[in-house]
């Protein structure tokens, strides 16, 4: 046995915990909460993104409270936490329960490091996929979070499906195949196979496959299950939750370097206010 590999020598902390995964941290790790010290919190050097302070939440957030479904209270199902980010504000904002599903590995472990540096006690982090979760559990939540998954799935309409029937109202963040994007941007057309039709639930819509390439060489991936996915366009996005009965709807696009992105919140007619 390596026992230098496997031991610390060095008294506790929680940059000790957050070099388990060093270099493969994409998240940005606020200052945590720390005993023995005379200040509050001490910090921490984990990756580049602010993604447990990140406005996307909070938007989600002021539009669901505006319809009447504040996330305080709620019971609360998260798909892909990555790193217990998202995970983590929503339990700031009050959440009765968080139940957050996670099939990468690594980043599930990761997710259990955030959870004890920042005591998220109101979350529960369960490793598996979130299809075959939803596929086979009967609870019912208030919110629905997918944040950075729906265009790392297979067969994305169907856990569009499955998001409502199991949720009241949901809160989307994807990318999505914009024709107008990759018309000034070709070059990053290169990883997309040509368009097919698909049908689910009696929805039937356009896929664009995208294959993730290098990207499976990097210890920190944190796309799908398989070396590709399929993207929706907007318009089938949005028709599939209203396909599925979440037709109260609001979104904004926003371009960034590497896609057009779409967030979205969307409710059942019945629901909120």
């Amino acid at each position: 046995m390596d026992l230098d590999a496997t031991y610390l020598r060095t008294a506790p902390s929680a940059q000790n915990a957050v070099d388990l995964f060093q270099g493969e941290w994409s998240s940005q790790l606020p200052p945590v909460p720390w005993p023995g010290h005379d200040s509050p919190t001490v910090p921490v050097t984990s990756g580049p993104t602010p993604l447990f302070a990140d406005p996307r939440i909070d938007w989600a957030a002021d539009r669901l409270a505006e319809w009447g479904l504040p996330v305080a209270g709620r019971r609360i199902l998260e798909l892909g936490p990555l790193e217990g980010g998202h995970t983590a504000m929503l339990c700031q904002k009050g959440a009765r329960e968080v139940v957050a599903i996670e099939a990468n590995k690594r980043s599930y472990l990761k997710c259990l490091v955030a959870k004890e540096l920042y005591h998220l006690d109101r979350a529960r982090f369960l490793l598996g996929e979130s299809t075959e979760f939803l596929r086979r559990t009967d609870e019912v939540y208030d919110i629905g979070i997918a944040s950075g998954i729906l265009y790392h799935m297979a067969n994305p309409v169907e856990l569009l499906e499955l998001l409502a029937r199991r949720c009241r109202a949901v809160f989307v963040w994807t990318v999505f195949y914009d024709p107008a994007f990759y018309a000034k941007y070709p070059a990053k057309h290169a990883t997309f196979s040509p368009p097919e039709t698909a049908t689910h639930a009696g929805y039937t819509h356009r896929v664009h496959r995208h294959h993730y390439g290098e990207a499976l060489d990097w210890n920190g991936f944190c796309g799908g299950s398989q070396p590709f996915c399929h993207w929706l366009e907007q318009s089938d996005i949005l028709g599939a939750l209203a396909h599925f009965g979440l037709r109260r709807q609001i979104c904004v696009t926003t371009e960034n370097v590497h896609a057009t992105a779409l967030q979205l919140v969307a409710m059942r007619e019945d629901v909120g206010s």
